[in-house]
This record gives C-alpha cells, sequence and structure tokens, in this order.
C-alpha cells in the first residue's frame, strides 16, 4: 500500500530525491518529444540495441572509475553513429541493431566481471539508481537535454517530413541520410541520459511506450507529442515517487506505469473503431502537412 506520508517525508527532506524527480522531469520531456519520431521511423529496436552499448560504455567508466553517466554517453553515441552509418538501408536496419545488441550487452557484462566494488552499482547500470543523480549530473543531464531539443528544433520539420514518407522526402531534396545519422545520434545521447534513472535495460520504458500509447489515441504528430511528453512525465515522475517508500528500483515502477498508459490507450483506440467501424493503425494514420525544403 502506498506510503504518503513517508513518502512525502522522504521528498522533502533528501535533495537526492528532489534532483531525481527534476532529472526525471526533464528526461520525461526529452523522450516524450523524440517518441513519436522513434515510433514513426520504427526505430524502437534501435532504442533498445543503443541502450546496450549505453550499459557498456557505463560499465567500462564504472570499471575505471569516472562517472557512469560519461561511460554510458560515449556508448550511446558510439551505438547511435554505428546504426546511422550501418543501418540506412531498411533492410540491413534490424540485423545491424541485433550484431550492435548483442556485442554491446556481451562487453558489458565481461567489463562488469572485472568490477570488484558494491553490486548495488552493477545493478543500479541495469535496473536505474535515483541516488547517484547529484547535482554535477543534473547540471550535465539539463545542458545535454537542452541540446538535444535546440538540434531537434533546427530539424524537425524536415525530419517529420522523411519520417512520413522516405521516398518523396528524397524526391523533394530532402538530406534523408544526413536526418537519420543525426536523429540517431539525438536518440543516443537521450538513452544515455535514461540509463541512470531507469537503467539501461529498460530504457524502451520510457523512450518508446509512452510515444506508442499516444499513437494508439491519435494520428496527429502534434497531439501525439503532447500526450507522448504527458505520458513520459507521469511514468517518470510517478515510477520514481512511488518507488521511494519501499526502497524498489525506480524501473520496475516506471515500466509498470508505462505499460498501464499503453493498455488504457489500447483500450480507448478499440472502442473507438468499434463505435466508428474502422480499424486503424498507428503507422498509416499519420496527419501532416507539406513541408517546405530549402
Amino acid at each position: 500500500m502506498f506510503d504518503f506520508a513517508k513518502t512525502w517525508q522522504l521528498i522533502t527532506a533528501l535533495p537526492s530525491v528532489q534532483t531525481a524527480l527534476i532529472a526525471a522531469a526533464v528526461l520525461g520531456l526529452v523522450a516524450g518529444i523524440l517518441g513519436p519520431l522513434i515510433v514513426m521511423r520504427r526505430m524502437s529496436f534501435a532504442v533498445h540495441g543503443t541502450s546496450e552499448l549505453a550499459f557498456t560504455g557505463a560499465a567500462g567508466a564504472l570499471l575505471i572509475g569516472v562517472g557512469v553517466e560519461y561511460g554510458a554517453l560515449a556508448g550511446a553515441v558510439a551505438a547511435a553513429l554505428l546504426l546511422g552509418i550501418l543501418g540506412t538501408r531498411d533492410a540491413d536496419r534490424d540485423s545491424v541493431i541485433g550484431v550492435i545488441l548483442s556485442f554491446g550487452l556481451g562487453m558489458g557484462v565481461l567489463l562488469l566481471s572485472f568490477y570488484k566494488g558494491r553490486s548495488a552499482n552493477k545493478f543500479g547500470i541495469l535496473t536505474g539508481q535515483i541516488i547517484t543523480v547529484d547535482s554535477t549530473n543534473l547540471t550535465a543531464l539539463v545542458i545535454s537535454a537542452a541540446a538535444v531539443l535546440l538540434v531537434l528544433a533546427c530539424v524537425y520539420r524536415p525530419l517529420l517530413f522523411a519520417s512520413v514518407d522516405r521516398n518523396v522526402a528524397v524526391a523533394r531534396g530532402v538530406p534523408v541520410k544526413t536526418l537519420t545519422v543525426v536523429f540517431a545520434l539525438l536518440v543516443g545521447v537521450s538513452t544515455a541520459l535514461s540509463v541512470q534513472i531507469v537503467g539501461s535495460l529498460l530504457v524502451v520504458a520510457l523512450m518508446v511506450t509512452p510515444a506508442a500509447a499516444a499513437a494508439r489515441v491519435t494520428a496527429s504528430p502534434l497531439r501525439a507529442t503532447v500526450l507522448s511528453v504527458v505520458f513520459a512525465e507521469v511514468a517518470a515522475l510517478g515510477g520514481i515517487i512511488l518507488s521511494l517508500a519501499p526502497g524498489k528500483p525506480v524501473s520496475a515502477f516506471v515500466t509498470a506505469i508505462s505499460f498501464l498508459i499503453y493498455l488504457v490507450c489500447r483500450v480507448i483506440a478499440w472502442a473507438r473503431d468499434r463505435r466508428t467501424g474502422v480499424r486503424s493503425s498507428p503507422a498509416d494514420t499519420v496527419e501532416t502537412a507539406p513541408v517546405p525544403v530549402g
């Protein structure tokens, strides 16, 4: 049962919890904005592959004694570059992701086997550990998140166009390959930022599930983005708050809330489709306006 008094006491008394809540709010914003594009571009599996190399980088950083967040960032950026360069063809994408995912997970496990410190540190890389988010980490997170959103704002319109109809975008002169690499990097940075909150194994719960839920109830990219941000914030902040009193891993609550939201949205979509007699899919009901190029 939820202990409101104990939870409120922990929130007000522990600066680390307050810092974690701010970090979660920032991550919810970034994940919510990127999520619809990830779903639209069918990159959910890529997020998981990127998170595995973020895990490898974090494990390496833990082994040599530097900040886990920097290792996770380096690993995620490396994965994003590999995915962006090697997986530009749709036919190759899944196999490239599978190769990177298995390599990252294997190397991460190997690096962790050499680490002789606290086992909680190992577990935290996989499932998240909010007490490791201090003011220094928060500053780096906010700066990185702001950079991601700034770059996304600059490329959003042509990126949305390329996400909706790649062939037409190519014909209109949109630099699709460059945008693919840029977006992969943005996803990589955002994935690395999420590692400390939800862990490398469950990043999908924050980066993909809220957007997948939003895509079930609306075909508008704008409304889907707004809903995705709301869902991601509820999952991230709610997951931390619910985990405080029992002292359990944050990721379990974040994933549970995300999954519940997704199920509710599925039910809403089912009821709507049954009422209208039209069966819709997020993949084929995207509304978008022509995007001027140049």
